[in-house]
């Protein structure tokens, strides 16, 4: 079952795949976000899955694929949680969870452009694992308690532009993170007890203009993505519908290795079982 949000931006439709064939879930929501995460609305679709009561949606295949979870109020992000890629920034690997926060705005559709600040030149690729959080989640005790706190997992894109990151951020880096359409996110969300061999066994890659770039799996995470719940609880309250970055490995511009992107690139970003994003660059313009 996948999870996702068909339209316009701003006017998209809540649906789901199943088998290939896309049913509309305007008779039991709205739309997927926080509320209905919280409301029991995965277990809702499964049930009308199974009973035949959900119609296809009209069309569904010539509609934009927008991000599958609308309005999250919080995206939090964690860094350098694959220890190549700590290395590769120049860093020791991390011995608890480095958090920033992206502005909730961020997060688009999978295809959406990405489009690039006026004047900056340090546009960096993320291919990452998002946690969808489906539950308030507050001091858990456990990781296998954080688990029964996640909705699910989407392909999660952190674009940052590292100028504003490293240079002009003041020791934060929620400015090179937060530029708009910095977050792509999709194409679906998959409910956690439908992942096969759960989060941690994940291959994970991403390419420009059909170049590789990064190729890992999520077994190499430092923190995994229950421990980074259950750690985050203790220091912020997550609620239904926010999202969680869970790192990027190795395979950035920022390792010198690769330029970094320039109105015109392509970027293709996948995760086993959770699909895949391509976006094509743009030159914001301002005003």
């Amino acid at each position: 079952m996948q999870l996702m949000r068909l339209g316009d931006p701003g006017s998209e439709r809540p649906a789901v795949r199943e088998a290939g064939v896309l049913y509309d879930l305007g008779p039991l929501t709205d739309d997927i976000d926080g509320r209905f995460l919280a409301g029991g609305g995965i277990a809702r679709v499964r049930e009308a899955l199974r009973a035949g009561a959900l119609t296809e949606l009209p069309g569904a295949e010539r509609l934009r694929v927008g991000a599958p979870v609308a309005r999250p109020a919080a995206v939090l992000c964690v860094g350098q949680n694959y220890a190549a890629h700590a290395a590769e920034s120049g860093s020791e690997p991390p011995t608890a969870p480095i958090i920033f926060f992206k502005h909730p705005n961020t997060v688009v559709g999978p295809y959406d452009d990405v489009l690039i600040p006026p004047g900056a030149k340090t546009v960096d690729w993320e291919v990452e694992l998002a946690v969808v959080i489906g539950r308030t989640a507050r001091y858990l005790e456990s990781a296998d308690a954080a688990a029964e706190c996640i909705a699910g997992y989407a392909v999660s894109h952190d674009v940052s532009e590292r100028t504003y990151q490293l240079d002009e951020s003041g020791g934060q880096w929620s400015k090179g993170k937060s530029s708009e359409t910095f977050n792509p996110l999709g194409p679906w969300l998959v409910p956690a007890g439908e992942l096969p061999g759960g989060p941690q066994a994940l291959n994970l890659r991403s390419r420009v203009n059909g170049a590789p770039r990064q190729d890992s799996s999520t077994a190499d995470m430092i923190f995994g993505a229950h421990e980074l719940v259950r750690h985050l609880s203790h220091y912020l309250v997550l609620e239904p519908g926010d999202i969680i970055n869970t790192g990027t490995p190795e395979g950035v511009a920022l390792s010198g290795r690769f330029p970094y992107l320039s109105a015109g690139d392509v970027v293709d970003l996948e995760i086993d079982g959770l699909g895949a994003q391509r976006q094509t660059v743009r030159a914001a313009v301002a005003g």
